[in-house]
């Protein structure tokens, strides 16, 4: 078994971790646009109201829960904790998906309730809540891919890397679609 310790410490930020602060500014621009969009083209005549499925609710949770639990995951990685490090990247991994798929119940709960989300027939209001909501969704999948590869590597019995700065870059980015979850559901909430 090889160890790899990683002793860069120079001061200076990591290059992924700045190519991801550069990505992450430019998600922030797009999500902006699309809730500036939501709010001119609320205020015309078809514009729906209806009321959010207690599903995005729990998602909500889901997803505040699950950034605890990577933060916690990290703490335990630096702390060269490997047991609990790959109890809590599982948990947390477990949890994006349960996100994933809490949304998709919230969806089906307004298709069921009568609103037409996408195509002929559709409101504005439930189109812009899908594509709003579907590309955050878009974007946790993307971090549910990163975690599932550093899940299979905390559990690689091959090479053990003390190198903390994957780990930090899916944090970040996994921080990150909490955040953002958390403006946009607050937004579509208060914002009708």
């Amino acid at each position: 078994m090889m160890t790899a310790m990683s002793t860069n410490n120079t001061g200076k930020i990591h290059p992924y971790k700045f190519t991801l602060w550069v990505a992450i500014g430019s998600l922030c621009m797009m999500f902006a646009g699309l809730t500036s969009a939501y709010i001119v083209r609320r205020n015309q005549s078809n514009w729906l109201e209806f009321e959010f499925p207690i599903t995005f609710w729990y998602s909500t949770f889901v997803i505040l829960l699950s950034s605890v639990t990577m933060h916690l995951a990290v703490k335990n990685f630096k702390a060269r904790e490997r047991i609990n490090y790959k109890n809590l990247i599982s948990i947390t991994t477990i949890l994006g998906i349960l996100f994933v798929v809490l949304q998709y119940f919230a969806f089906q709960s307004l298709n069921h309730s009568g609103i037409k989300l996408m195509g002929q027939g559709s409101n504005p209001s439930a189109s812009f809540l899908v594509v709003i909501i579907g590309l955050h969704m878009l974007h946790v999948a993307g971090g549910i891919i990163a975690l599932l590869v550093v899940f299979f590597k905390s559990f690689s019995t091959k090479v053990k890397n003390y190198n903390s700065v994957p780990l930090e870059i899916t944090a970040t980015y996994w921080y990150f679609v909490d955040i953002l979850w958390i403006y946009l559901f607050l937004f579509l909430l208060w914002i009708k």
